[in-house]
């Protein structure tokens, strides 16, 4: 009787090759559906900030029947409010609508660190309560 050698068991390298092109073909599908869901779980922190910001012009404009500053309607500055996961940082214009000063206003966030890649890229807010965003997206709306 001869010597029966026994096989050792094992994976061959084109098996090992083959599990790694299909975790790099999901890896490849997952990741970016991972960055934008990221992204479109952010936004509502700078849609939240521009509601906050709507709600304190009113108040202020149903008081002295005109559109003030950040700083005047309640925000620690004059120029940018921070939302509270500080991925938006928000600015107000006010315009005068004929010859009266202050009468309308457009609140504008723009994303900040991880959240500045967004393909909606800048959300407004206006006084008559049109909702805009400067870029455009796959990843469902916006707003």
């Amino acid at each position: 009787m001869g010597i029966r050698r026994r096989r050792i068991a094992g994976f061959s390298l084109i098996e090992l090759m083959v599990v790694v092109a299909i975790v790099a073909i999901l890896v490849a599908i997952a990741v970016p559906a991972y960055t934008r869901y990221g992204f479109r779980a952010r936004r509502p922190d700078g849609q939240k900030l521009l509601l906050a910001i709507a709600n304190a012009e009113e108040r202020y404009y149903a008081l002295h029947n005109a559109y003030g500053d950040l700083q005047v309607i309640g925000f620690s500055t004059t120029t940018t409010a921070t939302s509270d996961a500080t991925y938006y940082k928000a600015t107000v214009t006010a315009s005068a609508v004929g010859a009266f000063a202050n009468q309308a206003y457009v609140a504008t966030a723009v994303p900040q660190g991880p959240q500045a890649n967004d393909a909606c890229a800048n959300l407004s807010l206006t006084n008559t309560g049109v909702k805009a965003a400067s870029g455009s997206t796959t990843n469902g709306s916006c707003w």
